[in-house]
């Protein structure tokens, strides 16, 4: 494999010492200091251009997870690799349900509306995508926040109790047959939910080896991949994710 998935399948646990080209860009969200590293092209600020939110999976960092390398797959879009706050057992994560605080919806909040002052953002083609505890905060944001993204990415992630997404957008679900650490069955109910709420269970095709398009190209579609593999980013996701952006504005 090559070192991305190996980082990313013993969950990331390794800092990169630098961030390469990318800007560590910090918001204050209710008196608490977050973060994030932000890759933006030179025209960002010039012309309307995407904007890609990414959520690392519980343990890992935003410095390691930019090494999914989102913004190569799609270098004409602001992309951010925020940085979690510490949770259970001391390590960094999404809330993946709702809360009173909603910590990290609104940091999303404040850090999207931080990003309108520096760049000309499409708000048109805002998009999440996360990993695993990232991914289950990803449905969270279509659940909380549908008016604000155009479509959504959880990879190896699943819905949690009461988290019930009720607007039809697009979603591109990644899925590993072998993933012991979110349970795949709860991943293919997740795929089924996101079927339903956008009302196309009657449409299914092939779109390649594994992966399953429900409803047009266009419009609120549902792309689900399943890979023979386990709790893991594999090779060409983030390539899959951004080609999937790139079909779907708001």
């Amino acid at each position: 494999m090559r070192r991305r998935e190996l980082l990313l399948a013993s969950l990331g646990l390794v800092v990169l010492a630098g961030c390469a080209s990318g800007q560590v860009m910090e918001w204050d969200v209710d008196g608490v200091p977050r973060e994030g590293i932000v890759y933006a092209p030179d025209s960002a600020t010039e012309q309307p251009t995407p904007l890609i939110l990414a959520f690392h999976g519980f343990g890992d960092v935003a410095r390691n997870f930019q090494r999914t390398d989102i913004h190569e797959a799609w270098p004409e879009a602001v992309v951010v690799y925020f940085q979690g706050l510490t949770t259970r057992r001391g390590m960094p994560g999404w809330q993946s349900s709702a809360t009173v605080e909603n910590r990290d919806v609104r940091l999303v909040d404040v850090a999207v509306a931080a990003l309108k002052e520096i760049y000309r953002i499409d708000e048109s083609r805002i998009y999440a995508t996360g990993f695993s505890n990232g991914g289950m905060f990803t449905y969270l944001l279509w659940a909380e926040r549908p008016e604000l993204f155009a479509a959504f990415a959880p990879i190896a992630a699943r819905l949690r109790s009461g988290v019930e997404p009720t607007t039809p957008r697009p979603v591109f679900h990644a899925a590993g047959e072998g993933d012991r650490v979110v349970d795949y069955r709860d991943q293919l109910a997740a795929i089924e939910t996101a079927v339903e709420v956008n009302g196309v269970a009657d449409q299914p095709w092939s779109c390649g080896d594994g992966c399953t398009l429900y409803g047009p190209q266009s419009g609120a579609s549902v792309m689900a991949w399943v890979y023979p593999a386990a709790h893991v980013w594999p090779m060409s996701t983030s390539e899959r994710i951004a080609e999937f952006f790139r079909g779907h504005a708001k």
